[in-house]
C-alpha cells in the first residue's frame, strides 16, 4: 500500500527491519521536502514487493552501467515524474538510497545517486565511489555520490 513520507514527523514506517532506520527515515523525509518545496509534489513510497518494475530498472541500470549488483534487499521504492524528468527511488535495508534521474528529452541530464544513511558504511559493491558528505536536519551528516548514465532505457 503506497505511503506518503511525512517530512513533518519522521516515521521509520515500511523501514524498521533497517540497523539505521531512524537515519534512512530522514533520509526518505528529507527527500520528500525537496521534492514537495521545489515540484509541489508529494513523495509516496510502497513496499518493494508492490514495486518490482522500479527496483528492476534501476537494478538493470547498476548492472550495464558499472556491473553493480546491491546485495542488500530493497525495503521500498517510488517512481514519478516532474517536468521531464524521470525519477525513481530505492530505500534499501542497508541503509542504501539509490535514485534514478532521467531526463525523458533527448540529450537531458541522467545519472544515478547514491545516499548512505548516518551510521552505516560504505557498502562493498560502492567502495570504488568517493563520497561528499552533506548536513541535513533531518537527516544528519548524509554522504552521497553519483555516475552519469550513458546509455538508454
Amino acid at each position: 500500500m503506497p505511503y506518503a513520507v511525512d517530512f513533518g514527523t519522521v516515521s521509520t514506517t515500511g523501514l524498521e527491519t533497517s540497523p539505521v532506520a531512524g537515519a534512512l527515515a530522514g533520509l526518505r523525509a528529507n527527500e520528500a521536502r525537496y521534492f514537495k518545496n521545489k515540484y509541489d509534489h508529494v513523495f509516496t513510497v510502497e513496499p518493494a514487493a508492490d514495486a518490482r518494475p522500479a527496483i528492476d530498472w534501476v537494478h538493470r541500470i547498476l548492472e550495464e552501467e558499472r556491473g553493480i549488483v546491491i546485495a542488500s534487499p530493497p525495503l521500498e521504492a517510488t517512481a514519478f515524474q516532474v517536468e521531464n524528468i524521470r525519477m525513481t527511488y530505492v530505500f534499501y535495508e542497508s541503509g542504501l538510497s539509490i535514485n534514478v534521474m532521467y531526463t525523458v528529452d533527448e540529450g537531458g541530464k541522467r545519472a544515478v545517486g547514491f545516499k548512505l544513511s548516518d551510521g552505516m558504511e560504505v557498502p562493498e559493491e560502492l567502495s570504488s565511489f568517493r563520497f561528499a558528505r552533506q548536513k541535513s536536519k533531518l537527516a544528519g551528516t548524509i554522504r552521497g555520490s553519483y555516475f552519469v548514465i550513458k546509455g538508454e532505457y
